[in-house]
């Protein structure tokens, strides 16, 4: 019998739902699930979808981490290759032109919190449990948690989680900003549901070339970042969803965004 598919696409309308599938294996990131990962959300690229969900198989796990059997035998040039492949998967999520929205249900321990680091919001269950234990194999994070989790949370809270190699429970992780919001195990889908929707009522355009402006800002100085978004603001008077937004303000109804 054929094996699933360790990474399975749900595309309702404007909301797609990304499920990483291993949960024998607590949805480790291996070769496979990191292969699905870049090929769904190329798939969702071309598609009607306006935000996604992305979470793991099961109860117990989000993504437990990378899949640490992967590491015996690597030598430091496949190291090398094996971390910027991680990290180009992570950059893809990152710089989606949509928003995506993980749905922490469980363990998001290595390159499980980088996965949901690379998102654009965090919703968790109570269960949830985050940590970067690299340390603890001899390794460092290498999928970008010791670059991502000290522009989110700050350097020191970073440290404590990179270098001590502990973990946390969502509560903390709420108090810390790591995540957005903490829900019930049952509720954890609806919730990302209905952010999600809100989202895909937004004008596509502007929400995309909003998250643009966020993630390249970081990188920039003030002033480069506010050029930036002098531009895109513009850029966005260009477009019909700009016009439709005004007029269903001025007149009082509901817009109906096309993303043009």
């Amino acid at each position: 019998m054929a094996s699933p598919d360790p990474v399975q696409i749900d595309i309702d309308g404007p909301i797609a739902t990304v499920t990483i599938n291993r949960p024998e294996a607590l949805n480790a990131l291996n070769d496979a699930v990191m292969a699905g990962l870049s090929a769904a959300f190329d798939q969702i690229g071309s598609s009607p979808a306006r935000a996604v969900i992305l979470t793991g198989a099961g109860d117990k796990a989000f993504v437990a981490g990378a899949d640490i059997k992967e590491f015996q035998g690597l030598d430091r040039p496949a190291a090398l290759a094996y971390a910027q492949r991680g990290q180009a998967l992570m950059l893809k999520i990152e710089q989606f032109g949509a928003p995506v929205i993980a749905a922490v249900n469980g363990y998001a321990l290595g390159g499980g919190c980088e996965l949901a680091l690379a998102c654009h919001l965090r919703i968790a269950s109570q269960n949830a449990v985050f940590g970067q234990p690299e340390v603890g194999l001899g390794v460092i994070a290498g999928f970008g948690g010791s670059q991502r989790l000290p522009r989110l949370i700050g350097q020191g809270r970073a440290l404590d989680l990179l270098i001590t190699g502990r973990k946390i429970d969502a509560g903390e992780a709420l108090s810390w900003g790591l995540v957005n919001q903490v829900t019930t195990p049952v509720e954890l889908l609806a919730t990302c549901r209905k952010i999600a929707a809100r989202i895909a009522r937004q004008a596509p355009i502007a929400v995309c070339n909003t998250l643009e402006v966020v993630n390249r800002g970081l990188d920039m100085t003030l002033q480069e970042g506010l050029d930036l978004e002098a531009e895109r603001f513009a850029s966005t008077f260009e477009t019909a969803d700009m016009r439709e937004g005004v007029s269903a303000f001025i007149e009082k109804r509901d817009p109906a965004f096309k993303g043009q």
